[in-house]
């Protein structure tokens, strides 16, 4: 159970460098918490806000969403990385930022236009 919503928790996306970035976008958090009640699923955060030494520090993307709190890296249990990258896309054409890799899915709210990529 989350603190946030049914599925997510604060604690999951605070900047793992131990600086207490934590104040993740509640936008982000709806588009995430929307692919869990689709699948019926659970999620691990693997990655979520980054203060901007972090992100340099993990060779983040220099535009990265996760300095802005609005990214989650997410592992969505049971479910194929494909799968979820197909349902976003469909269900939100034309914004955000959706990446798909082989073990886990990024998820942004970006405001700048759609971003997609496929690192599989």
């Amino acid at each position: 159970m989350g603190d946030i919503t049914k599925n997510l928790s604060r604690s999951e996306f605070a900047c793992k460098c131990g600086c207490g970035l934590d104040t993740v976008d509640v936008e982000t958090v709806a588009v995430i918490q929307d692919v869990c009640d689709h699948f019926g699923c659970r999620v691990l955060i693997n990655s979520g806000c980054r203060c901007v030494d972090h992100n340099l520090a993990v060779g983040g993307f220099p535009l990265s969403q996760h300095p802005k709190c609005r990214a989650g890296d997410c592992e969505f249990l049971g479910v194929d990385t494909g799968e979820v990258y197909d349902y976003l896309c469909e269900k939100y054409p034309g914004k955000y930022g959706f990446g798909v890799y082989k073990s886990f899915n990024h998820i942004d709210t970006r405001t700048d236009g759609p971003a997609r990529w496929d690192k599989r």
